[in-house]
């Protein structure tokens, strides 16, 4: 297809007006100066730029001076509300039916646009997103049948491709989304060409049809990770797609379950609750070690709610589930980093939101002991989040050295997420920016910017 093979992650647009900028070529000046011009107030440009990265909302006239500039009636400027109206890139769309051909059409329409979307909020909103889990979890999967066009296709061709999913698993984690997303979208584009212009059997196309599920799970994490949400989002409702026409449940819940962590991260705690329940109901019979994977987000999502007693039942629910976990159970091979280490993180980081600060320091220290050295991205992820459990003890020159330990970690596998949690345990620090140690921990900081 023609793609760049370069690792450099993209610019992210971080805000609907950041794709008009990028579309127009205007400069935060530019945008003030057409306001100025329709209003004749000051044309200062730090005002775009707060409505561009700290969520302002221009006032009235402002909006209708952007509006008559960009040609959008002022009925859609009242109906769709800021930043709704401006002209952003356009839809994820989700509309595809939900059968071999429409998640086909699918596949074909992430692969056109996921590389490209560079919008790094999200563009499925709550109302979408649960209409989209809710007709994953009402819809029968139609029997996958045999495409008889093409050459034939074997069975030992589609293992030899389900090989190469515990390496690209091991790329994605040990390497960073920022890294990976280009190789997982190839790996994407093949499996693809293969279900649309191979011949197989209906067992075949089943498998295929897995497998390109597993594959849009893991870029659209990858895309997560990199913060171009609107991409992750192409993915991983392809990916569930794929994964109901391959009649698989509980990869359609690991999918739903990413999609609340989303929801999760933007804020969108009652969306988050919502998807997290669907994904343990969709799941349908799983092994105790994916239940317990499900319980634990669904935990996380009350958690983050306020409701202590619901995080509470679900988390005791999730360690029955553990403790019952064996290693002769059947997981599903995307489980493999469900470990005792990431059990004690997740449980950890819903007392961290419970505002059980010495409950969570526990249960990172444990998980952080638990993880292998080559995990780094989440090794990352734990210590900076044990840091902000320091900060809420008043053990700030704690935290401070566990923020210095994660830095390298980030460098050797770029995270955007894990960048933004460094600068937000900063942010909490109770010490002066004079202070000698945060003097350094900036510098270090920088560097991830950089």
């Amino acid at each position: 297809m023609g793609r760049s093979t370069g690792l450099r992650a993209p610019v992210r647009l971080v805000h609907p007006l950041s794709v008009v900028r990028e579309e127009k070529g205007w400069t935060y000046q530019d945008v003030v100066d057409i306001v100025a011009k329709a209003t004749r107030r000051s044309a200062d440009r730090r005002k775009a730029w707060k409505w561009e990265h700290w969520s302002v909302e221009p006032d009235a006239e402002s909006q209708a001076a952007l509006a008559a500039e960009l040609g959008v009636p002022m009925r859609e400027v009242h109906r769709l509300g800021w930043p709704g109206w401006l002209p952003d890139g356009g839809p994820v769309r989700t509309g595809f039916p939900w059968t071999r051909a429409g998640t086909l059409q699918s596949l074909d329409d992430t692969l056109e646009h996921a590389m490209f979307d560079r919008r790094g909020f999200m563009k499925l909103g709550g109302e979408a997103l649960t209409a989209l889990a809710g007709q994953w979890l009402t819809r029968a999967p139609e029997p996958v049948a045999a495409a008889l066009a093409g050459g034939r296709i074997d069975i030992q061709l589609v293992a030899d491709l389900e090989d190469g999913l515990p390496r690209l698993r091991r790329l994605e984690a040990r390497l960073g989304g920022p890294r990976t997303r280009q190789l997982l979208d190839a790996e994407l584009d093949t499996v693809t060409g293969i279900l649309k212009e191979a011949s197989y059997s209906d067992k075949v196309g089943q498998r295929l049809l897995r497998l390109g599920a597993e594959l849009a799970r893991l870029a659209g994490w990858s895309s997560f990770d990199a913060g171009l949400h609107a991409a992750a989002q192409r993915y991983w409702a392809t990916g569930l797609r794929a994964a109901h026409t391959a009649a698989d449940r509980a990869l359609g819940a690991n999918i739903i379950k990413s999609l609340s962590l989303q929801c999760y991260d933007h804020g969108l705690y009652a969306d988050s609750l919502w998807l997290a329940e669907a994904a343990v109901e969709g799941a349908g019979e799983v092994t105790p070690r994916t239940l317990a994977m499900l319980l634990l987000r669904q935990a996380r999502a009350a958690a983050a709610c306020g409701d202590h007693a619901e995080c509470d039942r679900l988390l005791s629910a999730a360690e029955t589930q553990m403790a019952r976990a064996d290693s002769s159970d059947d997981d599903p091979d995307w489980t493999n980093y469900f470990d005792a280490a990431e059990f004690h993180a997740q449980t950890a980081t819903c007392h961290a939101d419970l505002r059980r600060p010495r409950l969570a320091q526990r249960h990172y220290g444990t998980a952080v002991a638990l993880m292998p050295a080559a995990k780094r991205r989440d090794l990352a992820t734990y210590t900076i989040q044990n840091a902000r459990t320091h900060t809420a003890l008043g053990d700030a020159d704690h935290a401070v050295h566990l923020l210095e330990t994660a830095i390298p970690m980030i460098t050797a596998a770029p995270s955007h997420r894990n960048a933004a949690r460094a600068a937000a345990a900063r942010a909490e620090l109770p010490l002066t920016a004079k202070d000698p140690k945060v003097q350094r921990l900036d510098q270090l900081l920088a560097t991830l910017v950089a």
